[in-house]
């Protein structure tokens, strides 16, 4: 409790609350100081305007009655008014009338009254505050009217009291509030400092804890275990990634080496060598490709770009490119035929999207041959038509083995190969190149069932959001520079 308690006080939250009382405490101290002045100017200005008003009515009442009147009216007074002070005097100084025993020396020869001393007649050597007003009654005789302010200053002094007392309860009131506003919000950031430690330690399962108390602190734990999902389904994907190039890999590899050393080991010599060394090279391009398809999907993820979109017609690229395949198509047995909206200006990488369209063509080719018995199509359909006025599709369907709808999803990452054994010839980066082709430039990739079959569904914007793309790497041109593209269908 001691380390919570001093955790609070030293937050940035309670400073902040502490601060703000502050600030309101002098503020409302400001406030309280102008209106008490005022207050005491107020009643100060009233007191003399009373006492003025009073002096100049006994100063007539002298004048009309006669002074032997005036005096037994201040006599009279004297005796009943417990606050009330006065006092008659003679040319000479002596007194005539009133319950003051002599002239306060502070206001000797001032015509206009103010503030003095004086001693009560009831005995003691206390004195106390006063205030008087002067007049010159009609027999010449002067006239000191006034008021004990002694009452008027003890309500003061409470009055002050009592304000300096509640700017101390306004201030331990706001501490208080600010503390007790500190323990829940930083009891939240003390929850998210120990799951932020608890992933960096290695459990990447954590996730910041939603209480619902707080709407701005839940949207930012809510954002923060978004991005902590990515980040896991990142390091997952990697982790996959990792072990599918180990794997995928390895095999090439050690057939590599085995031909290499079954070459050198062939009797026949100079012929043997010659051909152990031209299979080299074929399983060496092979290798290439993937290592290619993986550096291109790298930097298009990664937004390594470069200045290379251009106008061009979709139309006639996706045709060019059918046209090539078809020699292909056609030894397969298959049919290829395309249908294609004509004059649709598309804005984006001509090479990334020519070899979007040859995997695509490709990969259907590869596996667009129905099954044993299936009196399905042997034809390959590519179209091209608008999608609204801001977009365009680009449809690839074959009458093959399809992928099931729920891997279709797997189908599009990178090495994503529905084979479990992954014996057959392929990498699985296919159709993860085209999903980030459509990804650089706005667009999305969908799998259909083309019954049966599969159909791959392309969608662009007219104009890509993405107005740059990288160079392509060595043998990624668009279909007339490359047919043995690597667009193998994810199996």
């Amino acid at each position: 409790m001691p380390d919570t308690r001093r955790g609070v006080l030293q937050s940035t939250a309670f400073r902040a609350f502490a601060i703000y009382a502050l600030c309101v405490g002098l503020l409302a101290a400001g406030i309280i100081a102008a209106l008490f002045w005022q207050t005491n100017t107020l009643l100060a200005r009233m007191t003399l305007q009373g006492l003025a008003a009073e002096a100049q009515s006994l100063a007539r009442l002298s004048a009309t009655a006669g002074p032997e009147r005036a005096a037994a009216l201040i006599a009279e007074r004297s005796e009943n008014q417990r606050l009330g002070l006065y006092l008659q005097i003679d040319a000479s100084g002596r007194k005539l009338a009133g319950n003051l025993n002599r002239w306060p020396p502070e206001l000797a020869g001032s015509a206009q009254g103010g503030l003095f001393r004086y001693e009560r007649s009831t005995g003691g050597d206390d004195t106390f505050i006063a205030v008087g007003v002067p007049a010159v009654l009609a027999d010449g005789t002067r006239l000191l009217v006034g008021r004990d302010l002694e009452e008027q200053r003890g309500f003061i002094s409470g009055m002050r009291l009592l304000l300096l007392a509640g700017i101390g309860a306004l201030g331990l009131t706001a501490l208080a509030g600010g503390y007790l506003a500190s323990r829940p919000l930083l009891s939240r950031i003390t929850a998210m400092r120990r799951t932020s430690e608890a992933i960096m330690a290695g459990a990447m399962s954590e996730r910041i804890p939603l209480d619902g108390a707080s709407t701005e602190l839940d949207g930012l734990a809510a954002s923060l275990n978004a991005m902590l999902d990515r980040i896991e389904q990142l390091m997952a994907g990697l982790r996959e990634v990792s072990d599918n190039i180990a794997h995928d890999l390895k095999t090439p590899l050690t057939r590599l080496r085995n031909r290499a050393e079954a070459a050198l080991r062939d009797a026949r010599g100079a012929t043997a060598h010659r051909d152990g060394l031209e299979r080299t090279i074929e399983e060496a391009d092979e290798l290439l490709k993937t290592f290619n398809a993986m550096l291109l999907i790298a930097r298009l993820e990664a937004g390594a770009l470069e200045e290379s979109a251009e106008p061009f017609d979709l139309g006639r690229l996706v045709a060019d490119v059918a046209e090539l395949y078809e020699p292909l198509a056609e030894e397969r047995g298959l049919t290829l035929s395309h249908d294609v909206e004509p004059d649709i200006a598309l804005h984006a990488n001509r090479q990334l999207v020519g070899q979007a369209v040859a995997n695509l063509i490709d990969n259907a080719i590869k596996y667009g041959l129905p099954g044993p018995g299936a009196k399905a199509p042997r034809t390959i359909d590519v179209r091209v038509a608008r999608a609204g006025a801001e977009a365009v599709r680009v449809e690839i369907g074959d009458h093959g083995i399809g992928i099931a709808e729920a891997d279709r999803a797997r189908a599009l990452k990178r090495f994503g190969r529905l084979e479990a054994s992954r014996t057959r010839p392929g990498t699985g980066l296919g159709l993860s190149v085209v999903a980030a082709v459509a990804r650089l430039h706005g667009g999305n990739v969908r799998l259909e069932d083309n019954a049966p079959g599969l159909r791959v569904v392309v969608s662009l914007p007219i104009k890509a959001q993405a107005t740059s793309a990288p160079a392509p790497e060595q043998g990624a041109a668009d279909g007339r520079q490359r047919v043995a593209a690597p667009a193998l269908r994810s199996t």
